[in-house]
């Protein structure tokens, strides 16, 4: 269903600060100086309430879509950490323009620093929720090349659950074997986020994750256009299969 949107008017220096137009004081001085317009009037007094959704907003004669979301797919390069800020290395958050940093968006649940692949970054709470819950049973599909050959009693130990050295096994999972060789190559669906899980669970098995990349999350798989380090806003369609 994506982003509910509600008739409520809101101050028009807080519509603009949420945006990342700069602080209430800078905006009223911007709204003084005539640089706001609504339905294109300009107006002088910041205290004027307007529903966003419904107003045609223009800061500096550029027009302002307004949201209360964002939803962003990024293809996570390895050596990037999956966090909003960091004093020693670079974040994801980091590789996004100013105008999505402006809503403080943070990941959606972590990739290891040396793992790539489908990362999403929001600053709806309630979403991100939903796809991180064990309860929910969200799929999340991996693309995963490993030191050691595998066989069915590798797919068995996954169906049912390995220990990891935590309280209790893993929920099942699935892994599909594409090639198995000295490198083997599978994907694996986990439904469950633990610290370094996959490479756990090989370890268990006794093997080594060489390369991971996550490929899919639910039904949202990455966009093959994206290159490392590259993102894109989800579209309405990918934001409805998220929230289902």
């Amino acid at each position: 269903m994506g982003e509910i949107k509600l008739s409520k008017k809101e101050r028009i220096d807080k519509i603009l600060a949420n945006l990342g137009y700069g602080s209430r004081k800078d905006i009223k001085k911007n709204i003084k100086s005539g640089m706001v317009k609504i339905n294109n009037e300009i107006i002088k007094d910041n205290s004027i309430k307007i529903d966003p959704y419904k107003e045609n907003i223009k800061f500096n004669n550029k027009k302002i879509n307004y949201r209360k979301f964002i939803y962003l797919m990024l293809n996570k390069p390895s050596g990037v950490i999956s966090a909003t800020e960091d004093n020693h290395s670079k974040t994801v958050v980091d590789l996004i323009d100013d105008e999505y940093k402006a809503f403080n968006p943070f990941p959606v649940g972590r990739l290891d620093k040396d793992t790539e692949g489908l990362l999403i970054l929001t600053n709806d709470g309630d979403l991100a929720h939903k796809l991180l819950s064990p309860k929910k049973h969200v799929d999340k599909k991996y693309y995963v090349k490993v030191e050691g050959y595998l066989d069915e009693s590798d797919k068995i130990a996954f169906k049912e659950g390995l220990d990891i050295g935590e309280k209790d096994i893993t929920l099942p999972a699935e892994l599909d074997i594409k090639k198995s060789n000295e490198i083997s190559e599978c994907y694996v669906i986990i439904r469950e986020g633990k610290f370094h899980q996959i490479k756990r669970m090989f370890i268990s098995l006794g093997k080594k994750v060489v390369y991971l990349k996550r490929v899919s999350m639910g039904n949202v798989e990455l966009d093959s256009n994206l290159k490392l380090g590259e993102y894109r806003e989800l579209t309405n369609k990918e934001i409805d299969i998220l929230n289902r």
